[in-house]
């Protein structure tokens, strides 16, 4: 290799040789093997994924001092340069794609020549004297393999953004709808099956609905964390433990806990969270489950809206943009829009974790990459997607009552209120002959001789409906 060739580079190496690394880099070979070798996508692993390496890592060294294994200097330098990593200080540092091998072993070299790098320079900086320069490998990877440190980041990251990012989102929705019930407190309109005309029902029931949907959503999430709080990290290669000193599963999840404030603990069959991939299924599950819930919230809120003159107009949300390149004045239910599309990737992420998930050979789950990928966007996704719908349309949900009372009245199902008094079947008559006949069940009720215009007057109350 050439001079020429060297600049703005630098040599380093790995078990496999020499690789030109870019001079800036913080990584090393190993590294820049796997960013070259795999051209695929341009997806890169997600920042929480790198995140929550770091903190395994800064967790791992603790616990290796704490155990007698790393010198007190060492784990020092690690924590040092990991809290960097969790400031963003080394963003640009992590380049791998997620389309790399299925164990994520170079996204765990990544990081540990990163951390060894960094590390050292910290050391330079500030005079501490190691008894021997970090070394990826057996610094910061002492007592781990990325056979267990992949699957706890995976845990580590979806733990954090289900209850940092999405049960917060669901929260602040589940408020707005609480108070969009007190507002209409009283607000009586027609209720719907089938999409065709039912008995009555209070508007802020309907909006009860709602705010329900997400309540139990938020307790199905919540019902989920326990399985991600369980962590591989102590399993090593293949669940045995092998290189990792007695003792260091259960401390090193206890530092993962205290770093991150989350019930973090060791997965007690390291076996299982090594090839089983089911604690991630099942809050993806959830997740969905959420994504569903927001796709009929989503939807009823646009067909209440819909007209404005020619739909149900029972509802005016916020108008935020122009709705059409050629009809002047028109205004469409875009936040509720991109709430549908979020829901369907999500549906979609849920297909590929459940078909990835089933895939654990012997030992080993080879496709916590892509998990790891689409949990954490559906995550993205659905948090901000419910921000935006309550910042933007759900707050500023309108009834519109003139037309909600004006829709009621003419519905034929409040014939159901005869039941008691006429009989189902002689209801039935009555609404048939008000449709035909395109007159009211008042009228077509005394045509028919059931009851008298008072005797109809005195049980016909849709408000009591509800």
């Amino acid at each position: 290799m050439s001079d020429a060739d060297l600049v703005g580079y630098r040599i380093e190496h790995d078990s496999m040789g020499e690789m030109r690394v870019p001079a800036d880099a913080l990584w090393g070979a190993q590294t820049q093997r796997s960013h070259e070798n795999f051209p695929i996508g341009g997806q890169t692993m997600p920042p929480e994924i790198i995140a929550a390496f770091a903190q395994l890592k800064k967790a791992a060294a603790r616990a290796n001092a704490q155990l007698g294994r790393m010198d007190e200097a060492s784990a020092a330098m690690i924590c040092a340069a990991a809290d960097e990593v969790l400031a963003g200080k080394l963003d640009g540092n992590f380049p791998l794609v997620v389309w790399q091998t299925g164990s994520g072993t170079q996204s765990n070299m990544n990081m540990n020549e990163v951390l060894a790098n960094r590390g050292n320079q910290i050391a330079a900086e500030r005079g501490v004297a190691l008894p021997k320069a970090l070394h990826p490998n057996d610094s910061a990877n002492m007592s781990q393999s990325s056979n267990d440190t992949f699957p706890t980041a995976m845990h580590i990251a979806a733990a954090v953004s289900v209850r940092e990012r999405l049960l917060p989102a669901v929260e602040r929705l589940a408020a707005t709808f609480t108070r969009l019930e007190e507002e209409n407190a009283g607000v009586v309109k027609c209720g719907r099956t089938h999409l065709q005309d039912a008995v009555p029902i209070a508007f802020s029931q309907e909006i009860s609905g709602w705010r329900a949907l997400l309540e139990g959503a938020a307790e199905e999430l919540e019902a989920s964390l326990p399985g991600l709080y369980r962590l591989a990290l102590g399993g090593t290669a293949v669940g045995t433990g092998l290189n990792a000193p007695e003792g260091f599963d259960v401390a090193v999840a206890e530092k993962i806990a205290e770093q991150t404030g989350l019930p973090f603990v060791t997965d007690p069959n390291k076996y299982r969270a090594l090839s089983g991939k089911d604690a991630v299924v099942f809050a993806h599950g959830a997740v969905k489950a959420l994504a569903a819930n927001m796709m009929k919230i989503a939807n009823d809120v646009r067909w209440l809206a819909s007209g404005p003159r020619l739909g149900l107009g029972e509802i005016t949300i916020p108008a935020n943009e122009p709705g059409s390149s050629i009809m002047p004045g028109k205004v469409n239910p875009t936040q509720c829009e991109a709430v549908t599309m979020v829901a369907v990737q999500v549906m979609g992420n849920d297909a590929t974790i459940g078909f990835a998930a089933s895939q654990g050979n012997f030992e080993l789950n080879v496709f916590m990459p892509v998990i790891a990928y689409n949990f954490l966007q559906s995550v993205g996704l659905l948090s901000d997607a419910i921000l935006s719908f309550d910042e933007r349309c759900a707050s500023g949900i309108k009834a519109n009552r003139s037309k909600m009372d004006a829709n009621l009245h003419n519905s034929l199902m409040l014939v159901t209120a005869l039941n008691p008094h006429i009989g189902y079947e002689n209801a039935a008559k009555v609404a048939k002959k008000a449709y035909a006949e395109e007159t009211s069940l008042r009228d077509a009720c005394v045509a028919l001789g059931f009851l008298t215009a008072a005797e109809f007057d005195a049980v016909f109350h849709p408000e009591q409906m509800v």
